[in-house]
């Protein structure tokens, strides 16, 4: 018997998803997804919140290469704590078509980060979101960027849009590049041109070295896929108003899901609606994750 056990209502990944109507360009990046074990390989976290089913590096290669990509960027999942070695696993069996980015404690060391940007880890990870996580103290995350800095690693935020007013000044005095995870979850059932997500705009527009992504269509809708009609209007101001400034990914293997598992395919026939013409699909898929993690 396995020794982790996944939780009894958990959602596991799409087996067979649809093959995408929509064919990325050449080059394009998955630039959000994760590895989840094996576990009895590459043991979970004794202190997550949840235990997943397995989702290890070989579905995710053989997935980004039936939905028409060609590289990852593939983000520590939080059932595995600050212990990289799944992630690093699947970076050094990419053949250079992944990039990493970490969970670090305050504590990690130079030999160490070392080790880690060597399989190719190009950031860290700092989730704020209550329900997967406990936060730390401001001064916890500080110590590690100064820790990550001559590495010239960026930043992950992931947190609520609720919490977007409370961490601001925090956000906004972090000296690295800083990537927002899935556009800071906006309330969908709002307009995109309300002040919600009007504060998320600004913090975009007043602050360039901020890049969001437009990923998580599953996640956020209300009205439900494939179409998921209501996230288009926030992810497609984005990627109009900052397509020097955007991403997108699966976000596969989609922890932590409990409506509905997407359909892959799907997701990827998305990227139009959010991303009209072929400049910036190209920018999107292709010219920024490059940029960012294959400079």
């Amino acid at each position: 018997m396995p020794k982790f056990q996944m939780d009894p209502n958990w959602l596991c990944f799409d087996p067979e998803p649809s093959k995408p109507g929509y064919r990325p360009p050449v080059g394009s990046v998955d630039a959000h997804c994760h590895v989840f074990g094996p576990g009895d390989e590459f043991p979970f976290a004794p202190e997550r919140k949840y235990t997943p089913c397995d989702a290890g590096k070989d579905k995710l290669f053989a997935l980004r290469d039936y939905l028409g990509f060609e590289r990852n960027v593939i983000v520590q999942a939080t059932c595995h704590g600050a212990d990289n070695r799944a992630l690093v696993d699947a970076l050094r069996a990419s053949d250079d078509k992944a990039r990493g980015v970490a969970t670090v404690r305050d504590t990690v060391s130079a030999d160490e980060l070392s080790e880690l940007h060597e399989a190719g880890v190009r950031g860290v990870r700092f989730n704020f979101v209550r329900r997967l996580v406990d936060p730390k103290p401001d001064a916890y995350y500080h110590a590690i960027i100064d820790r990550i800095a001559p590495l010239g690693w960026h930043v992950v935020i992931y947190f609520e849009a609720a919490d977007l007013e409370e961490r601001w000044d925090f956000f906004t005095s972090l000296p690295t590049t800083v990537v927002v995870d899935h556009m800071g979850r906006p309330d969908v059932t709002q307009a995109a041109s309300g002040p919600g997500f009007g504060r998320f705009i600004r913090l975009m527009t007043e602050h360039e070295n901020i890049i969001s992504k437009v990923t998580c269509p599953e996640r956020l809708s209300k009205s439900g896929g494939p179409a998921y009609e209501d996230v288009v209007p926030f992810a497609r101001m984005l990627v109009e108003q900052f397509p020097d400034r955007v991403l997108w990914g699966t976000d596969w293997p989609h922890p932590n899901m409990i409506s509905h598992m997407p359909d892959d395919g799907h997701l990827v026939d998305f990227i139009p609606q959010i991303a009209p013409t072929e400049n910036l699909q190209q920018k999107l898929l292709v010219d920024n994750p490059m940029r960012i993690y294959w400079p």
